[in-house]
């Protein structure tokens, strides 16, 4: 059974795959008006859009250019036998790019591509240009992450929660607490008293009222938890021991606000908006601190480089692979006349390929498939009981992993002695005749 942080481990590597479909076509131009861009939300019909791509067909052959017009037909023909292998329209929706595109080279290539987002796309769409559009990709990657308010001041508290653009109040309370007392005497003290005795009891009911709403089936169900209010109830409550460990822990920020109830949510939600966006930088940084505590505490409980973390992950030893999202490095895989393959790895410019030339195929060894390195880690992770995790540089522990460590590395479940493994045979090791160079 996957657990929450599997599965947002596998959001994170569709995430990822878009991001870098988007680089792709965003790259690539056509010869004319083209390239097909069709986009079917969840509850589109194919036969409806069978039906838009006959007539569109009809209107296209009316155009005058010869080579623009037999690039558009071929186009929408591609794009309908696309749809032919549908029944009906996935879940999530279904997105087709389909074109003549024009290489690097500058030859033209017939280029198809159709797939079933990893999250609803409402956005219907269709459009013939010289380029493929990717705007509705782009707002598949925003944060679609729900995270809880707690809105308190002296008049009551409001418990409300965020999820993209949609913000929902879950809850609101009003309560009546005594002012300051200005008279002396004993009475002073008594009123002081009841005072705290009031305060203390309204928070116990935020603590409460916050289970109830922000924990379900014993999960915490916000990816982050923003306590807001005027004077010091929202600190009172973060550091109260009323307040339950588990939301303690949620807390990414305390904010003033001038205001309780809605305009306090809306406040803070405006106050907030910079962090929130964040979120995902900082579970970031928290995972590479912790990379860099197991290697400063020499747990031995890490490795770096792609040499070692392979071989943790042929052990079976890599819980967590670290890598950087945009690593160029292109695995080959190369076969003898034998039939005997090997596997190397180096990054794609010139040199290192002609190295890689150099030392497997000069005569001996054939390339038989080379592809990212990162897109066969995305495909075969879990084949070895591992998660994977894509980080960037733009953090400061980021870049220091990309430079220092090469933005390849894992957390392992338990003590792998690398120099040991290079001391023995590499047959007894390598057992699928893989190189790592």
């Amino acid at each position: 059974m996957s657990t929450p942080a599997d599965i947002e481990a596998e959001k994170n590597i569709e995430i990822w795959k878009v991001k870098k479909l988007i680089k792709s076509l965003q790259m690539v131009r056509g010869n004319g008006t083209s390239m097909i861009s069709l986009i079917i939300p969840p509850k589109g019909q194919i036969s409806l859009n069978q039906k838009m791509l006959t007539d569109e067909y009809g209107t296209a052959s009316n155009i005058k250019s010869r080579v623009n017009r037999l690039s558009v037909l071929t186009a929408i023909t591609s794009t309908q036998q696309k749809l032919k292998l549908y029944n009906k329209v996935p879940t999530n929706g279904l997105i087709i790019y389909c074109g003549e595109v024009i290489t690097e080279e500058g030859k033209e290539k017939k280029l198809t591509i159709d797939f079933e987002p990893f999250k609803p796309i409402n956005t219907s769409l269709y459009l013939c240009d010289n380029k493929f559009h990717t705007e509705a990709l782009s707002e598949l990657m925003e944060n679609d992450d729900k995270f809880g308010f707690i809105v308190m001041d002296g008049n009551g508290a409001l418990f409300g929660t965020l999820s993209g653009n949609t913000r929902e109040v879950l809850h609101k309370f009003t309560v009546d607490l005594p002012k300051k007392h200005g008279r002396g005497g004993q009475s002073a003290l008594r009123f002081a008293r009841l005072r705290d005795e009031k305060r203390h009891n309204y928070v116990r009911k935020v603590a409460e009222t916050a289970v109830q709403n922000f924990i379900t089936a014993d999960k915490v169900n916000v990816a982050g938890l923003i306590l807001a209010g005027s004077a010091d109830f929202k600190t009172d409550l973060g550091k109260s021991e009323l307040f339950d460990n588990r939301l303690v822990a949620k807390i990414i920020k305390v904010v003033d606000v001038s205001y309780g109830g809605e305009n306090g949510f809306n406040q803070a939600i405006e106050l907030s908006a910079e962090t929130l966006s964040n979120v995902k930088f900082i579970q970031e940084k928290k995972l590479i601190t912790k990379y860099f505590d197991e290697i400063s505490q020499d747990t031995g409980k890490f490795c770096y480089g792609i040499d070692d973390t392979l071989k943790a992950l042929d052990l079976g030893a890599a819980e967590i692979i670290i890598v950087y999202e945009n690593l160029n490095t292109i695995r080959y895989t190369l076969k003898d006349s034998e039939g005997t393959e090997v596997v190397a790895f180096h990054s794609p410019d010139a040199t290192d390929k002609a190295y890689l030339e150099d030392k497997y195929t000069g005569g001996e060894m054939e390339v038989v498939k080379e592809e990212p390195l990162l897109e066969w880690l995305a495909e075969n992770y879990k084949n070895f009981g591992a998660t994977l995790e894509f980080v960037t540089d733009r953090s400061s522990e980021g870049a220091q992993f990309v430079k220092g460590f090469g933005g390849v590395g894992a957390l392992l479940r338990y003590k792998v002695n690398f120099e040991q493994l290079v001391d023995e045979s590499d047959d007894e090791y390598f057992d699928s005749d893989e190189d790592y160079i």
